[in-house]
């Protein structure tokens, strides 16, 4: 049994009494109804109540993966992101992500600090048409699966604490800059011109960077060292665990049209097409290497489609989502079966799969977006002869990769200087269930 440690249920408290003192200190003004749309505001409850869905689903899907072992601890670092980062996206993660731009780096965090101006605001400028706080919620669920992503790379020997002060720092300090800078109006990068529909260098790529820095930073496992091969604890957790993430994706990125509009409709069908032809993509890459065709690869492939599809879903047509979802599924593929043949230890290849995938949707997203799909789209892509959007993203993708790669080491850094980052060797060997977390599977 570990010692007892006061200090973060004291935090919690101050934080609660912090949260109720406005309401002693001044009358709550109306809640804004104008402009609202009713349809729009209903959508986008159920995109947002979807989107909370994906992170249940990336517990099953990255749960089913692990060591018997490592089961209940890893799927517990998904869930308890719904806790934390809710908590800390009421308390200044939402002004960090939203409120007045300082610089076009980040957003002043006294604009919205405990939702002070959020439930009774004006609407966001690019989402005038459903309350503020919808907005905000609705954000906060892509702030929530992004650090879950993260531990895929870090599973069965990262430390349970140490996970979760890592998790704050990386929403405080990689997440909410990467949200201002892409989707604020005064944002560098969308002054630039890029463009992100749902997430694609928000979530996918910050995460696969920032999993990269962690299988660097962690180091190795002791199986991965000595090559112990341990198969998957439950293949069935995996297919649930795609399910969920892709009925989840349809709010993801059709909710990202922020209205129940013909945007909405295009965007999920290029979601639902791409994460088909990557699907088939991976397991036939599979097949023309001798490989059988297997549920785990075709898992992980409709999931690579997902990711790449993300930041082009309300920019490009249905067919080219089909390209887009097989080059994804072929790259990360490959990739993934180059990290084999090196020492890097990312436990779930988070890299191959949600950075790399992140990239290639990066890259598609210059070269496809038409101003027919999107009005929103001022400078079409290289495939209809414009080259600046190309270029633009070009640059975007080296900066966002720096930066999340980078930032992602420092707080690691950080973080293991108050917590040790790494189990010991012992609690690695018996498994984190056990000595994290003092439960088990029960194996029939």
């Amino acid at each position: 049994m570990q010692k007892p440690n006061y200090i973060p249920l004291i935090i919690l408290l101050v934080i609660a009494v912090i949260g109720i003192l406005p309401q002693f200190m001044a009358v709550p003004t109306q809640i804004v109804t104008e402009g609202i749309n009713s349809g729009d505001t209903a959508w986008m409850l159920i995109a947002t109540a979807l989107v909370l869905l994906m992170t249940p689903g990336l517990a099953y899907f990255y749960g089913g993966m692990v060591n018997n072992k490592n089961v209940i601890s890893t799927m517990l670092q998904s869930f308890i992101a719904m806790g934390v980062i809710s908590l800390v996206w009421v308390v200044c993660g939402f002004s960090l992500a939203f409120g007045e731009s300082i610089g076009g780096f980040i957003g002043n965090p006294s604009t919205f600090f405990m939702f002070n101006g959020v439930v009774d605001g004006k609407p966001w400028s690019l989402a005038a048409s459903i309350p503020l706080v919808l907005f905000a919620f609705f954000q906060l669920k892509f702030a929530v699966i992004t650090p879950a992503l993260v531990t895929g790379s870090m599973a069965e020997r990262i430390n349970f604490r140490s996970y979760v002060l890592f998790m704050i720092l990386f929403c405080l300090f990689v997440y909410a800059p990467l949200a201002h800078w892409t989707w604020h109006p005064d944002g560098f990068l969308f002054k630039l011109g890029v463009l992100d529909f749902a997430g694609g260098t928000v979530v996918h790529m910050s995460a696969g960077w920032a999993a990269l820095a962690g299988a660097l930073y962690l180091k190795r496992r002791r199986t991965h060292a000595e090559a112990i091969v341990a198969p998957p604890a439950n293949i069935p957790f995996v297919l649930l665990g795609t399910g969920l993430l892709w009925f989840g994706w349809f709010g993801f990125n059709a909710g990202s049209a922020v209205g129940a509009s013909p945007l909405a409709a295009i965007a999920l069908a290029t979601t639902n097409t791409a994460a088909a032809a990557a699907g088939l993509a991976w397991v036939l890459f599979d097949a023309a290497k001798g490989k059988k065709v297997s549920a785990l690869g075709f898992c992980i492939g409709a999931v690579v489609g997902l990711v790449a599809i993300t930041p082009a879903a309300g920019f490009v047509t249905i067919p080219t989502a089909i390209f887009i979802g097989a080059i994804a599924g072929i790259t990360s593929n490959f990739i993934a079966h180059l990290r084999t043949k090196t020492t890097l230890d990312d436990t779930l290849d988070v890299f191959p799969c949600h950075g790399v995938g992140g990239m290639v949707g990066m890259v598609m997203t210059g070269v496809f977006a038409s101003k027919g799909i999107n009005a929103a789209v001022t400078v079409e892509g290289l495939a209809f002869g414009e080259t600046s959007l190309f270029f633009t993203h070009m640059i975007a993708l080296v900066v966002v990769s720096a930066f999340a790669f980078v930032m992602s080491y420092i707080m690691l850094k950080v973080t293991d200087m108050i917590l040790p980052l790494r189990v010991s060797e012992a609690d690695e060997k018996e498994g984190l269930d056990v000595s994290q977390h003092d439960e088990f599977l029960i194996e029939a």
